[in-house]
């Protein structure tokens, strides 16, 4: 794609929809010429001297070139493959390095959801930038957000603000990955993901479980919440109410035949806990 950008216009209805557009471009800054370019309004324009404070969130793709981004507490270098989450009120300024130059993806937006979405502990305000790498389903999401806002049909912010959270979710599974990818700890939570699946109605002991690996029990808990986001026990016990609810639904099975089937030793505790997972009794949910 060549250079471009469109600023928009967010109505009340888009708005009060949580998430919504303000900005999206992609730009090639040449090698060896002058950043940054004098097309954008004054709301978003800067230069090096002054840097600028937006009053909204901006994320900046670099997938070429190398650079500097800073703030007023800190430097950080740029390289391709870099995310840069530019906060509100955050005093920062940014430039490609004048021999390489860089393209930039970038989209800026707002919104009470967006506001939430980016209380998520990787999105920290001390650490902006994320090295990501090059990747392809980031780009195509940039892109895919580029044609609707050329386009600009009805209803279009909405199909865009699906996108930014998908996006976020990306930048999420890139930096979980980045913890288990090629060790052999990956390896161990999806075998005992599937162990635990396979014996969901049995009462399993998670402590014996991780000696089978032959890797101590609260590294096993911390590294298989930080893959799945729940403990092993958690993940079991939200298998076993996923199996009674399709138990519950396709099968005229007794609410004590079930809980039986499942492992549970007390109808009382089966009972309170699908209610407290599924906010209906194990009678209500089945209707």
């Amino acid at each position: 794609m060549n250079d471009f950008f469109k600023y928009l216009t967010a109505g009340e209805e888009d708005q009060s929809w949580g998430l919504y557009l303000n900005v999206a471009g992609v730009y090639w800054a040449n090698p060896e010429k002058s950043y940054p370019p004098m097309k954008h309004p004054s709301g978003y324009y800067f230069s090096w001297q002054s840097g600028r404070i937006l009053q909204e969130y901006q994320l900046l793709y670099i997938t070429k070139g190398s650079g500097t981004f800073e703030t007023h507490d800190e430097k950080f270098p740029i390289r391709a493959g870099a995310v840069v989450l530019i906060q509100p009120g955050i005093w920062h300024r940014y430039k490609p390095n004048f021999k390489s130059g860089w393209q930039e993806h970038y989209i800026g937006f707002n919104g009470e959801l967006a506001s939430r979405l980016l209380k998520h502990p990787l999105f920290n305000r001390n650490q902006p930038v994320l090295n990501v790498g090059v990747r392809e389903e980031l780009i195509d999401t940039y892109y895919k957000i580029f044609d609707l806002v050329n386009d600009e049909k009805p209803g279009f912010q909405q199909i865009t603000s699906g996108l930014i959270v998908k996006m976020l979710g990306q930048l999420i599974s890139i930096e979980k990955q980045k913890e288990f990818t090629g060790k052999r700890i990956e390896t161990i939570i999806e075998d005992a993901r599937f162990k635990i699946r396979e014996q969901v109605a049995l009462q399993l002991d998670m402590k014996k479980l991780a000696r089978e690996y032959n890797i101590g029990y609260s590294y096993f808990r911390k590294m298989f919440k930080n893959y799945t986001g729940m403990s092993p026990h958690k993940y079991h016990l939200e298998l076993k109410v996923m199996r009674a609810k399709e138990l519950l639904l396709v099968t005229d099975k007794s609410v004590k035949e079930i809980s039986y089937d499942l492992g549970f030793q007390s109808i009382h505790y089966f009972s309170r806990l699908f209610k407290n997972k599924v906010g209906k009794s194990p009678t209500e949910f089945r209707g």
